[in-house]
């Protein structure tokens, strides 16, 4: 028996903290250490993403950008995310994927990847 959701849609994924990758880089260690120490956080691989970007680097960006949003989708699957419904900013562990996302738009956008560029938006 198929159980019916919410009429509305599914809830929404709240990711789980990363502490010690968010402690890190609030503290002001070098995002690049943050990333290898922490490969799973994209809040350290967003950072990375928007320096390139700030640097004027946007195949970098880029790749920083694409590297944090897998790692991004992997914990939101893990967490029961199904390929759509919501993602809310407002929950601060979110919001490394989403400015994953963010940085990815921005930077495709620069080196021309527009079918890329759409699908961020």
């Amino acid at each position: 028996m198929t159980r019916m959701g919410d009429l509305l849609g599914p809830e929404p994924v709240l990711l789980p903290a990363n502490h010690e990758a968010e402690d890190d880089l609030d503290a002001g260690k070098d995002a690049k250490e943050v990333a290898a120490a922490h490969p799973s956080a994209s809040v350290a691989w967003a950072a990375l993403a928007e320096g390139s970007l700030a640097e004027g680097q946007p195949v970098t960006a880029y790749a920083y950008a694409r590297t944090g949003y897998h790692r991004g989708l992997d914990a939101l699957r893990r967490n029961g995310w199904k390929g759509f419904g919501p993602v809310p900013f407002a929950h601060e562990p979110n919001q490394g994927f989403l400015r994953c996302v963010a940085a990815l738009a921005r930077a495709a956008e620069s080196i021309g990847e527009h079918d890329e560029y759409l699908r961020c938006l």
